[in-house]
């Protein structure tokens, strides 16, 4: 029994040398590589043109880490006056550990509902937010903050390009080495693995247990035919891998 875990980068690798070292096999197969965004150049021009008191949002990780490197590359820091946002307490801390900024982030949903479902989102008359994000990804946060009186901007901090495989190879090798449960962290992702594997191993990805990180991606999924979703507690490695050594049958026995 075999998992592939398709989260991209080096957080990827983290989490099969994980399972690895509790006894899991796991094999790597990322299908998008982060890349530098489009618009990081932007990114000093339009902190500098926020007022004392906004917004900035970074949606993950990838957001933090480029938009962090534009700055000190420039030797620009981040405004001490402004109130930065995470949709998660990873996130928040990998930023606050970077910049020394305090962080506002959702405790109970970390996903972009309960960040507007945060006090300071109630009312946003007059108030720019700044949104640092990668390409395509969710619009809601713009439009319910836009509804709720703000202007909102966004910098596409990095983007997702799809990674070149043999697909009917890779997926061959899959089949082979027993993989059964499946890690996606995004509904790119999610859409990837779908127009990656072959039509006529379509059933195989299906009849795989999928390990996610949001219901919002789990009901894609179950809309896609899976029957077995699973939803990690969190997004981070940890309790990915929490999740599948407790919860994903037979990995937990």
């Amino acid at each position: 029994m075999a998992v592939l875990v398709t989260r991209p980068d080096e957080r990827g690798k983290a989490l099969v040398d994980q399972l690895n070292q509790a006894g899991v096999v796991a094999l790597h197969l990322p299908l998008l590589s982060i890349e530098a965004g489009a618009e990081l150049a932007q990114l000093p021009t339009k902190l500098n043109q926020l007022k004392s008191g906004d917004y900035v949002f970074l949606v993950s990780k990838s957001a933090v880490d480029f938009a962090d490197k534009t700055l000190k590359d420039i030797g620009f820091s981040w405004r001490q006056d402004l109130q930065y946002f995470t949709v998660g307490h990873r996130t928040a801390q990998h930023f606050s550990c970077q910049t020394e900024c305090t962080v506002r982030y959702p405790i109970t949903s970390e996903n972009t509902e309960g960040v507007l479902n945060l006090p300071q989102m109630a009312e946003l008359t007059d108030k720019n937010l700044l949104i640092l994000r990668g390409n395509g990804g969710r619009e809601l946060l713009r439009e319910q903050a836009t509804l709720r009186g703000a202007t909102v901007e966004t910098v596409e901090c990095y983007q997702r390009t799809p990674i070149s495989y043999n697909n009917e190879e890779q997926t061959s090798i899959c089949i082979r080495s027993g993989v059964q449960t499946l890690v996606v962290t995004s509904l790119e992702i999610l859409q990837a693995l779908i127009e990656f594997v072959p039509e006529n191993e379509q059933n195989w990805l299906k009849n795989c247990c999928l390990v996610t990180v949001s219901q919002r991606i789990a009901d894609v999924a179950v809309q896609q035919d899976w029957h077995n979703v699973v939803v990690s507690a969190g997004a981070d490695n940890q309790s990915l891998l929490n999740t599948l050594l407790n919860e994903v049958t037979p990995l937990s026995h």
